[in-house]
């Protein structure tokens, strides 16, 4: 080797440059819940009391252009009424800052209305629950921020009673719609649940899905 030749980096070297502490983990990890609309999502998510992301929230407006339909109405169980992207900005944004706005979306409109921010207050898991949960679970994981994916399943019937008294307080569609939907969406689950599992989620039920989420490290 010449002087002029340029030298080898240190074999002992990993990186060009110094990684800061935490980089190669977040200090904060995903668990992705998802399930069948009515299916107890929510309230598992307040028993838990993890910092929380509504993903439903990430819904688009019901005339943004080519929004799918189903029932007479937009289709908000097809995937192509949300922005996942903007979903995981916002998950990969929280777990490494510790904040992240995110929107806020009321379900009687079908219309984003303004933002909220979230904060990890230092909390080494965040819950990401929503019906399309699910469509994150492989981009999560090739980032390095997921720490579990669930899918929550109960009987059938029992997820379209409770779906049905939540959607008649909250007055979020006409009576004959919630009805129609839910019969629908009553009959689709199996498929529902088996295109989850696929996607990489486990299928747990309720009680057990929060034994499991308290053991998570």
């Amino acid at each position: 080797m010449t002087d002029s030749e340029p030298t080898a980096p240190d074999a002992a070297s990993d990186a060009l440059f110094d990684v800061p502490a935490g980089a190669r983990r977040p200090p904060s990890r995903i668990v992705l819940l998802t399930g069948p609309s009515g299916c107890g999502k929510s309230a598992l998510t307040r028993r838990l009391g993890l910092p929380t992301v509504a993903l439903d929230d990430f819904y688009r407006d019901h005339d943004h252009p080519g929004m799918p339909h189903r029932y007479g109405i937009v289709d908000w169980d097809d995937p192509a009424s949300w922005d996942a992207d903007a979903a995981l900005a916002a998950l990969r944004t929280l777990v490494t800052t510790g904040r992240a706005e995110v929107p806020v979306y009321d379900i009687p409109t079908s219309r984003r209305t303004g933002s909220t921010v979230v904060e990890t207050g230092g909390a080494p898991l965040v819950l990401a629950e929503g019906v399309f949960a699910a469509e994150l679970v492989d981009r999560c994981g090739t980032e390095g921020i997921l720490a579990d994916a669930i899918v929550l399943v109960r009987p059938r019937i029992v997820t379209f009673w409770f779906r049905l008294l939540r959607d008649v307080a909250e007055a979020r569609k006409p009576l004959p719609t919630l009805v129609r939907r839910g019969v629908g969406l009553m009959r689709d689950e199996p498929r529902l649940i088996r295109r989850w599992t696929g996607l990489g989620c486990r299928p747990v039920a309720p009680a057990r899905a929060e034994r499991e989420i308290r053991e998570l490290p």
